[in-house]
């Protein structure tokens, strides 16, 4: 399926934004999923992920207390709020099912998130 991400821009540190997620397919209600970053010269990472119930979140110590994911099943979207932002936080931002931090997988095109200081 595709993996269509958006909300990303240009933000002042400080500032805030939310990025939006719609995967095609029919599983995302069963699939724990995860938003993942990249910035140049850098792996991939993985920086916040929820359960499939949206029970359980997990977060990267560099964003924890700052970013939140959440996900509506029934909207099929997957979210992430990101409050706080610093100039760090610049990277292209991707979501994907949460086993694809060991797995190979196919990616989306990505959400550009550029923090200014």
């Amino acid at each position: 399926g595709q993996l269509v991400e958006s909300g990303g821009g240009l933000v002042q540190a400080g500032g805030s934004l939310r990025l939006s997620c719609t995967p095609s397919g029919s599983i995302f209600s069963i699939t724990a999923m995860g938003w993942y970053r990249q910035s140049p010269g850098t792996q991939r990472e993985l920086v916040a992920a929820i359960t499939s119930d949206g029970g359980s979140t997990n977060y990267a110590d560099a964003v924890k207390g700052r970013f939140t994911i959440s996900r509506d099943n029934a909207k099929k979207t997957l979210y992430l709020q990101m409050n706080s932002l610093k100039p760090e936080d610049t990277a292209m931002y991707y979501c994907n099912a949460g086993y694809c931090s060991a797995n190979v997988c196919p990616w989306g095109q990505g959400t550009q998130v550029t923090v200014s200081s």
